[in-house]
């Protein structure tokens, strides 16, 4: 019943619309100024020093496929209001400036309005009344001499280019109050015509900002195919570019194609089937309007809808827009700033003054409102005119100033700064009469309008000059909808490309209304986002929106959202568990407190602690003939050497300083080829006194007791050589290790130059290869305290801890291989130890009667005989 009764009172409301559209033209200007309308050509003016000749697309309702339809014939009446618009402000802005003293104060405006034609054959008709003077055009004749008309106002480029082409050929100035087209750009081709419209250059900029803000990487394209969306579409690829947005279709869409029933079902099935959520339309009022009432019908739910501005002018007005398609869009719009007035002058100035004229039946209001308001109202008397009045036009006629309207109002400003100039300059002049042709002080115009620059009444800078304009400031709009076509429009957000990076971009998400099937800010994205920790992989042949997470590789983080490289943490930090911190490591050494280097020193300490005490015994027991035998001294020469081999694996144990880095190495070298050297002394006195000399002859004592005293000293002091080249090139320093081992920083010692630390180990190795040699060349020899045998196997387990010890050292790090060094140095010293004193020992302590020359007289019958 509601229903029924709302689509009556809407088919009323249409047919007082129809006959309130109709009568527009007679309220152009007021009743003292007006001079009616043309006879044959309904043409509309006020009087004037000087005149603009408007043409405006006053009567325009061809985009309406069906007449019959109620929704289209509200949409159109709702345009055709908006165009009326157009020329109220026309009239506002020049009657500012005939009321201004400061600006043209000798001189008042006029205006002459013809209707625009869309149809090709009828386009110049009117520009060419306009310039011969009379009801049927004559090309190059004026018939009337009054025509004060300086300059021509148009809308949109494809009305534009054919008029101004015609101008052109009269220097007649030309602006055009439409949307900004880089054909008519052309100065070479139209070198009479001024833009007011800002170009769009930072328009494909704002789009992408506010898919920055919510994160929208995958959104939709519709973009009309002509020269000025493809160069927008080439500023929306850089612009996405730059920010990581890929488009998930892309749809040139010429006119024809929208016209195209058969084309419908692909692209509502290329919206459905589409994962974006989000989708931008670009184009001209034109195309937008007929992309929209082409799916208007077809409920799509569940998409954002991102429009420039010419879609804002017709939104007002759509019946149940609550469940529309294009329900809640956010729209782009130049910023500009309100008019005072513009609104009071609409209602009163204009309007109010003829409400008593036919064209508004009283009893038509008071009925559409008694049916609005109070649907059980039986007297229409008690209906307020005023109130009604009121209450329609600001619901059923946008209050608000379109960008065409501010346009227009600027051209206004423009022309007349222009005109206040040129006077200015030609004071010497004598003043402009009637009879001055028109085309002269057109033409003059041209120099001040290029350089003219100003602020208007509102405060806006306004410049003509394309190269000089700042960049256009943007308005982000949506609507808080109700139904039967109530709607309030909102700003949401603002642009503006002057501020710093980063703060361009104003949003207030609150007062956002989101379209049907959304209930929280929308998410539009082909994967979703790579949390940190992990980074963004291609997948072949996909956008680059479309991507897969891997985790980061060990010692690497990510520590934002969607990064396409993971980041190595410094040497001395390592990665946490999810990888996306690093955390700093531990530093750590092989130290005296650890079970491994507590148990290593105590090691140390025993051995060279035992070392000691078969010293003891051996000084103890220095006449026996097992300690005699074999040289004394250098016995105890080695066995001092052992111990100090014992201690020296200390000074690779505890916190790693210079100092003990030099010592580690240096101190290893030298005492350990005293030891070795003392073997090879030892087994050199086996050789000499068993196969170099005979008993009685002179030489046999002193190269028993000197000659092997010899090669200590000589073998020590090329180490000490050695050790000091190593110094002086490349000496050991403190270093860390980072890598072996997860977590932590090894501080440990590094050798310097590796090459001198091999030679001193191969010169070692060389001194034990010798000893084992001569050694082994005398280990069957027949008296009972040869050691030869004892000397052979010692070296044999010396070489056999070394020969390990070097692949073992290279395959390890870190504290291990500190360890590897230390136990090394403890097995050979151990060995030496073991291997030599040993037996001996044995004999001293456990079977001290075979410790005696009887004995060994005893044991040795072969020799007595001998």
């Amino acid at each position: 019943m509601v229903r029924d009764m709302l689509d009556k009172l809407f088919k009323l409301f249409v047919n007082l619309t129809r006959l309130f559209t109709l009568q527009l033209p007679l309220m152009v200007s007021s009743p003292e100024d007006a001079r009616g309308i043309c006879r044959e050509k309904s043409v509309a003016h006020s009087r004037g020093d000087v005149v603009i000749a408007g043409f405006f697309p006053l009567y325009s309702w061809e985009f309406v496929s069906n007449m019959n339809d109620l929704a289209g014939q509200q949409q159109s009446f709702q345009t055709n209001l908006k165009k009326y618009q157009l020329l109220l402000t026309l009239v506002l802005a020049v009657e500012e400036i005939n009321k201004n003293r400061h600006l043209l104060p000798n001189m008042t405006l006029g205006f002459e309005i013809y209707s625009e034609h869309y149809k090709d054959t009828d386009m110049l008709e009117d520009p060419l009344i306009w310039l011969s003077g009379k009801n049927k055009n004559n090309p190059n004749y004026t018939c009337r001499r009054d025509n004060k008309a300086l300059a021509a106002l148009t809308g949109t480029s494809s009305t534009s280019v054919p008029i101004g082409t015609l101008l052109d050929l009269y220097k007649i100035p030309q602006f055009t109050f439409g949307s900004f087209d880089p054909l008519l750009s052309d100065n070479g081709k139209f070198s009479t015509i001024y833009q007011m419209a800002a170009k769009d250059s930072g328009l494909a900029l704002a789009m992408v900002s506010l898919m920055l803000y919510f994160r929208w990487t995958w959104v939709g394209l519709f973009i009309t195919e002509d020269d000025y969306s493809v160069w927008f579409l080439s500023e929306l690829r850089e612009e996405m570019g730059k920010n990581g947005i890929c488009l998930a279709f892309e749809n040139m869409i010429t006119y024809i194609a929208v016209s195209d029933i058969s084309n419908d079902l692909s692209m509502h099935r290329q919206l459905m089937e589409s994962s974006t959520n989000v989708v931008i339309i670009y184009g001209d009022s034109q195309f937008l309007l007929s992309f929209i009432l082409k799916f208007g019908h077809v409920l799509i739910t569940g998409k954002v809808w991102v429009m420039n501005s010419p879609y804002e002018d017709m939104i007002i007005g759509k019946r149940y827009f609550l469940i529309n398609s294009f329900h809640a869009p956010l729209i782009f719009s130049h910023h500009h700033r309100n008019i005072s007035g513009f609104t009071s002058f609409i209602l009163t100035d204009t309007l109010y003054k003829n409400s008593g004229v036919n064209s508004l039946p009283r009893s038509w209001i008071q009925s559409v409102y008694c049916l609005l308001i109070k649907s059980d109202c039986r007297d229409l008397g008690h209906c307020s005119y005023n109130a009604t009045l009121d209450w329609l036009l600001r619901h059923i006629f946008d209050m608000t100033m379109s960008d065409e309207s501010y346009n227009i109002y600027n051209t206004v400003y423009a022309l007349a700064h222009a005109l206040h100039q040129r006077f200015l300059h030609h004071t010497e002049e004598p003043p402009l009469d009637n009879m001055q042709p028109r085309a002269f002080l057109s033409s003059q115009l041209h120099p001040f309008l290029k350089k003219i620059q100003f602020t208007n009444p509102v405060g806006d800078q306004v410049v003509l000059n394309e190269e000089r304009k700042l960049q256009a400031e943007y308005d982000i709009m949506s609507f808080w909808n109700f139904p039967e076509g109530l709607g309030q429009r909102v700003k949401v957000g603002q642009f503006s490309p002057s501020r710093p990076h980063g703060q361009q971009l104003t949003l207030f998400e609150n007062l956002i209304e989101w379209p049907i099937g959304i209930t929280k800010t929308p998410q539009s994205v082909c994967s979703e986002s790579c949390h940190p920790g992990f980074r963004k992989a291609s997948l072949e042949g996909n956008a680059t929106c479309c991507f897969e997470c891997i985790p980061c590789p060990e010692n690497e983080i990510s520590n934002v959202t969607d990064m396409e490289q993971c980041m190595r943490c410094p040497d001395l930090q390592f990665a946490n568990t999810e990888r996306n911190h690093c955390l700093m490591k531990t530093e750590i050494f092989l130290a005296y407190e650890d079970a491994l280097g507590m148990t290593l020193a105590c090691t140390a300490f025993c051995c060279s602690a035992l070392t000691a005490v078969v010293l003891g015994v051996f000084i103890k027991h220095q006449d026996t003939p097992i300690v005699k035998a074999n040289n004394r001294a250098l016995s105890y020469i080695l066995l001092i050497s052992i111990i100090c081999c014992f201690l020296c694996s200390l000074l690779f144990l505890g916190h790693p300083n210079t100092a003990a880095c030099i010592l580690q190495h240096t101190t290893f070298a030298v005492v350990f080829t005293v030891a070795v050297s003392t073997v090879l002394a030892k087994t050199t006195t086996v050789v000499l006194a068993f196969k170099l000399t005979a008993p009685g002859r002179s030489m046999r004592q002193w190269l028993v007791s000197r000659a092997p005293n010899l090669i200590i000293p000589i073998c020590t002091l090329i180490q000490v050589t050695l050790c000091g080249l190593w110094l002086r090139i490349s000496p050991p320093f403190v270093d860390r290790d980072s890598h072996s081992e997860h977590g932590h920083v090894i501080i440990l010692c590094n050798k310097g130059s590796l090459t001198i630390f091999y030679c001193v180990l191969g010169y070692l190795g060389f001194l034990a290869l010798a000893s084992f040699t001569v050694a082994f060349l005398v280990r069957n020899l027949p008296d009972i305290f040869n050691e030869a045998k004892f000397l052979t196997f010692s070296m044999l387990v010396f070489c056999s801890v070394w020969l390990t010890f070097l692949p073992v050292y290279h395959s390890t790090k870190g504290k291990v291989m500190v360890a590897m060094e230390v136990f090394s140095i403890l097995a050979s010293s151990g060995g030496l130890l073991g291997c030599i004193f040993a037996p001996k020992c044995y004999i001293i302590l456990i079977r001290p009667e075979r410790n005696s020359l009887h004995s060994f007289r005893e044991r040795s019958p072969g020799r007595n005989q001998s």
